[in-house]
């Protein structure tokens, strides 16, 4: 049944920018980063795609996806600042929002602090709710708003980059996007893992000498 939805979702997504394109995009990656689980993969390939085309340059769909992006994690930013986690809990599933995937974004922004805005916006689920315990934490809207261009516009141009190259074969990629992700994350994990692992050792060696 899920499965089924997010193929929904996914077609939708691609409908939209077929049929508005520019502002396809940018509605698409509003949403997508408002909560709404959108792929962001399929509106960028596809705007890629687009740019393949002609019907825009490629800087164009990489500036809408962008703008798109920050729009939508300032939504989500102040709704977790203003409401909280109760608001979310009570109304977010009339949205689609996950709960597991809100706390494991969560997990990663109390462990983390505030560079997880930037690191998380290439990593799946995670960079679609960060910006919600970011606001609920109370972060600068300044630094959020950098953390958050300096964190979306690598992963966009990415795929913008994808879409552009392969043409009319765009979509296999999509299909492969998902593990990709998954491989980039796992990895991503064991890298603060080690880092956590060291800087602990680090404070109990520096404690043992004091």
């Amino acid at each position: 049944m899920m499965h089924q939805l997010l193929s929904w979702i996914s077609e939708a997504a691609l409908n939209l920018v077929n049929t508005m394109g520019i502002w396809g995009i940018w509605i698409g990656m509003i949403l997508e980063s408002a909560c709404i689980p959108i792929p962001s993969e399929v509106i960028m390939l596809s705007g890629g795609w687009l740019a393949a085309q002609g019907s825009l340059s490629w800087i164009e769909v990489l500036i809408a996806g962008s703008i798109g992006n920050l729009l939508g994690s300032l939504i989500a930013f102040y709704v977790g600042r203003a409401g909280g986690r109760r608001l979310l809990d009570k109304y977010g599933r009339y949205i689609l929002l996950n709960t597991h995937h809100l706390e494991q974004a969560e997990r990663w922004f109390a462990r983390f602090g505030e560079g997880t805005v930037l690191f998380t916006r290439m990593l799946p689920f995670v960079r679609t709710f960060i910006s919600l315990p970011a606001g609920i934490a109370g972060m600068k809207p300044g630094r959020f708003i950098i953390f958050t261009l300096l964190g979306c516009i690598p992963w966009n141009a990415a795929l913008v980059y994808l879409g552009y190259r392969l043409g009319d074969n765009w979509g296999v990629v999509e299909q492969y996007m998902r593990p990709i992700s998954y491989a980039i994350c796992g990895l991503v994990v064991i890298m603060l893992a080690w880092w956590l692992l060291r800087r602990n050792k680090e404070r109990t060696n520096s404690r043992t000498r004091a």
